[in-house]
């Protein structure tokens, strides 16, 4: 990223990406409107073809009915039925067209007037009269027909009129929005081909100075394998006196762990029970003689405190010694404790008279530990 070229190439794609998106962006919604404008079209086409129909079946339902009132049949007034119920059936298309335009109005006062003709209609058609009857000859001219189907047909035409003149603006904004479209792709196909031209000329600037600096490099590189030879060899020779020294570290290092073995060998095998104590008297290591003697098995003893296993005879210590525990004491001052007599307590509860031996671990100047060697001495009788 630190290379100027790459930074600069990133810049051009990026300005690409940015013109791809715009185009895609400005198509995307020109592509909507014009689904949307479809759309209306359609629901347009679908209103201008209901008023078509509002207005035939109004027409022929008016026609009908005259031809059923002076001297029509069965057949009469069956046809006036149907171009009534389609009239109704087509009004009420219109309405839930326009429900949501700003001309739902007109379409409601196209129902209202469509509706008193349809009231009028069933009222003669319900009394069913005979051919010629006079009274419905009277009333059929008493009826102001005309003038009302002019009224429903100057209404029809004035909401056909006003859609007619949305879809003809509708048509020249689909226009305007191809128009937009297609400047907008072959502006940014001419955009993204001058940015490509731009990145190709940077990449050859850029390959024709690598291959400078790749001159200069190759000589570079020669100097150095002299001086890498001869740095290696300086490596070798280092690396063989390393590999002595971990191979005399390593024979150390067995010496260590065989001597470690063999102390361990020599403590395991000591009949007397060995101690190993951290600095608080707590047992961190025991020999199998300790076993033998308490019935307590090494888990079970290690991190103990020597005096649950171990109690001193209350006669072997001074009444200062009484108020201070003596094997802390010792180990605190670094020196011996040998035969003192102390009783152990088993598994059992069966104690055993027991010499004491303590001897402190130092490491350097500084106690760490001690170590407490307890020698049998024969068994009490008594028991806790």
């Amino acid at each position: 990223m630190n290379d100027p070229t790459i930074r600069r190439v990133l810049i051009v794609f990026g300005l690409a990406a940015v013109a791809v998106l715009l185009i895609a962006t400005v198509t995307v919604r020109n592509l909507n409107r014009e689904a949307a404008s479809s759309d209306w079209v359609n629901h347009t086409h679908a209103v201008l073809s209901e008023l078509q129909s509002v207005s035939a079946n109004l027409r022929a339902g008016e026609a009908s009915l005259r031809t059923f009132v002076f001297g029509g049949g069965r057949t009469d007034r069956l046809a006036t039925r149907d171009a009534f119920d389609r009239l109704e059936e087509h009004v009420g298309v219109l309405q839930a067209l326009m429900r949501n335009e700003a001309q739902s109005a007109q379409a409601d006062n196209i129902a209202t007037l469509v509706g008193r003709r349809l009231e009028f209609a069933n009222s003669i058609l319900k009394e069913n009269p005979a051919p010629g009857d006079a009274d419905t000859v009277a009333k059929l001219a008493r009826d102001n027909g005309l003038a009302a189907i002019a009224e429903i047909e100057r209404a029809i035409a004035k909401l056909r009129d006003e859609q007619m003149t949305l879809l003809a603006e509708r048509d020249r904004l689909s226009v305007i929005h191809a128009q937009s479209t297609r400047w907008t792709v072959w502006t940014g196909v001419a955009v993204n081909f001058l940015l490509l031209a731009g990145a190709v000329w940077l990449i050859r600037d850029d390959i024709a100075a690598r291959k400078r600096v790749a001159a200069v490099l190759a000589e570079a590189n020669d100097q150095l394998e002299v001086k890498v030879r001869e740095r290696t060899q300086e490596l070798a020779t280092a690396n063989e006196h390393l590999a002595a020294e971990n191979l005399e570290r390593r024979w150390a290092n067995e010496a260590l762990e065989h001597q470690i073995h063999y102390n361990q060998v020599i403590v395991n095998s000591i009949n007397d029970a060995v101690f190993v104590l951290t600095k608080s008297l707590n047992i961190s290591r025991i020999n199998p003689a300790v076993v033998h003697l308490t019935g307590y098995d090494a888990p079970q003893l290690v991190n103990r405190p020597l005096n649950s296993i171990v109690h001193l005879a209350s006669d072997s210590a001074t009444p200062h010694e009484q108020l201070f525990d003596p094997i802390l004491q010792a180990l605190k001052e670094g020196r011996d404790l040998r035969d003192l007599p102390a009783e152990t307590e088993d598994r059992l509860k069966r104690r055993n008279r027991v010499t004491l031996t303590v001897f402190p671990l130092q490491d350097g100047a500084k106690v760490v530990g001690g170590i407490a060697i307890v020698r049998p001495l024969h068994p009490l009788t008594s028991a806790s």
